[in-house]
């Protein structure tokens, strides 16, 4: 882990100091964030509880020890950042108006025709920044934060839940029922009706 070791270098502005985005330390960052999530201790359901900052601090020290990452403000703001960015190309592949949106696998980007971006960015001006720069923690904070932001387009109502179990029900029913019938058994046999 040598390419870890170095801190990140801070720069000052108008109101303080600014630290630097250092991609090995948002790499270390989410690949700690999942290890947290599939521990489970924190887990709600729009990603995490209150104390998981704290966590996540203690985490990335072992794996970043001289990054002196603390959970407020460093951690607090990038995991803002990350969601926000990350919640910008979830609803560009999965929400409304993102026909002709794809996702390149390798490249780990959204890829559409230059016509199909300038109709996109009229109406999700916060989109323009992702034309060309790649997003590598996708399927990571999916992972975390997919059911905050659930579509109608895959979205059931407990109605529409009700009656996809009874035809299940009734499937399993009938296959059950045929494979009584084919074997020439009876569909209400018990223990007490058989010879044991």
């Amino acid at each position: 882990m040598s390419g870890f070791s170095q801190p990140s270098v801070s720069s000052q502005n108008s109101r303080g100091s600014k630290r630097k985005k250092v991609p090995e330390e948002d790499a270390a960052l989410v690949a700690c964030m999942v290890d947290l999530y599939n521990v489970g201790t924190f887990n709600a359901n729009t990603g995490f509880k209150v104390g998981y900052l704290n966590e996540l601090e203690k985490l990335l020290e072992k794996v970043l020890p001289q990054a002196m990452l603390k959970a407020k403000p460093n951690l607090k703001l990038r995991i803002r950042t990350l969601k926000r960015d990350w919640s910008i190309i979830y609803d560009m592949r999965s929400g409304k108006n993102n026909s002709g949106l794809g996702w390149d696998e390798h490249r780990q980007l959204v890829v559409a025709e230059d016509a199909v971006w300038n109709l996109y960015k009229n109406s999700h001006k916060e989109a323009g920044q992702f034309k060309h720069r790649s997003f590598p923690y996708y399927d990571q904070l999916t992972f975390i934060y997919a059911k905050d932001r659930a579509t109608r387009r895959d979205a059931q109502t407990a109605a529409d839940i009700i009656e996809e179990t009874d035809i299940e029900d009734v499937a399993t029913t009938n296959t059950h029922e045929e494979r009584n019938d084919f074997h020439g058994c009876e569909a209400d046999v018990s223990f007490d009706d058989m010879d044991l």
